[in-house]
């Protein structure tokens, strides 16, 4: 069985719905990130085995194709794209290297695209003619409606039953915009539509989030505009190669999949989902030999349980900012984990950690222990 190596991690700009990137579709995105991310590489586009991509919203069809073709590889590399929600881009990449594992590839493209900004209307379609087609906003996640809470509804409770108060909450989002505004992250982003930055990322005024009708939950815990990571459109990807390519390439440094845990928690409690792959892989190592953290953002309350169930030194978590700064692109969040990840420990000594983390609607966890080489 072959190791698992991080080679290369490139992902767009961030940009919030009807942003900068409102004009440009999930799969153009996509074919934006496998045209950097194979930049610098000693390694020709036939050389690449599989593209997989995670997607959310796309509407059906087969995303992860069309941007292979559009990013101009070959016509004979198959392409797939998985849905799992939030964990999308991760399990793309977490499926990549299992392919590599398994012998069937040694070279896998894996990642994420999304664009809420693109992403088509949904109806379901009428019984008979006689009746219209009706609007919806999202498929159901769990057979039961009452396991299936919104989204936003379920991390308010969460907030109440862990008692974590709403300036809490706006102070987490203050400190991760300013840690987004404070990074550099020329290195990873690839320019599209002449977007270099992180689109959403501000000083946040905590008098201005204070100001903030809360949107759902009580007055004391309840989750505002500043506290809830936005809907956005972004693609990231990154080289997956088996231990021989590794050795052929001769690549300076890379990341290695050291471990990755999936599992599923209880359906209408999605945002505690992560919190047990990623304990579970963080009790393989010592503790302080895991010097990177990336955890998902996609309500500031979450990120802060799962900080404090999984006992994380704050100074190691998301230290370029998170999703409550960037944007939530949501087949693409997992993935754009994995690649911050890859150049946070680029700058970190060999045989360090690195962890990413993420759950999705569902109730469903995944999580990846990286090791700098």
């Amino acid at each position: 069985m072959s190791a698992v190596f991080v080679i290369a991690a490139r992902r767009t700009a961030v940009a919030p719905r009807d942003g900068s990137l409102r004009k440009i579709g999930a799969a153009e995105l996509g074919a934006n990130v496998i045209r950097a991310v194979l930049e610098g590489l000693n390694l020709s586009a036939s050389e690449v085995d599989e593209v997989i991509f995670g997607n959310a919203l796309y509407g059906g069809g087969n995303p992860a194709r069309v941007a292979t073709l559009a990013a101009g590889l070959p016509e004979s590399i198959p392409a797939i794209t998985i849905d799992t929600q939030c964990c999308s881009g991760l399990d793309a990449i977490l499926l990549g290297a299992n392919c590599i594992r398994a012998g069937e590839a040694h070279v896998v493209i894996a990642g994420g695209l999304e664009s809420y900004s693109r992403s088509p209307l949904r109806f379901h379609r009428p019984l008979s003619s006689a009746c219209t087609p009706q609007q919806y906003d999202r498929p159901s996640f769990t057979p039961w409606p009452d396991r299936d809470p919104d989204l936003i509804d379920s991390a308010a409770a969460l907030a109440q039953t862990y008692g974590i108060a709403r300036t809490a909450q706006e102070e987490f989002a203050v400190k991760s915009h300013a840690k987004a505004l404070a990074a550099r992250f020329q290195d990873e982003l690839t320019c599209v539509a002449d977007l270099t930055r992180d689109e959403f990322a501000r000083q946040l005024d905590p008098r201005v989030c204070g100001r903030l009708p809360v949107i759902s939950g009580d007055s004391a815990h309840g989750l505002t505009a500043a506290t809830i990571a936005v809907q956005a459109d972004a693609a990231a990807a990154v080289v997956l190669v088996s231990d021989k390519m590794a050795a052929r390439l001769n690549v300076p440094w890379s990341m290695r999949l050291h471990a990755s845990r999936r599992m599923g928690g209880a359906p209408d409690l999605p945002a505690l989902a992560g919190i047990a792959p990623a304990r579970a892989l963080l009790s393989m190592v010592p503790q302080n030999d895991v010097v990177a953290i990336e955890l998902m953002e996609s309500f500031a309350v979450q990120a802060m349980v799962w900080q404090d169930a999984l006992d994380l030194d704050p100074l190691k978590v998301n230290r370029g900012g998170g999703a409550v700064a960037r944007g939530h692109p949501i087949g693409a969040s997992g993935a754009i984990l994995a690649v911050r990840l890859f150049h946070e420990l680029r700058y970190e000594p060999e045989g360090g950690f690195g962890l990413a983390a993420i759950a999705a609607a569902g109730g469903l966890g995944s999580a990846a222990l990286f090791e700098r080489k």
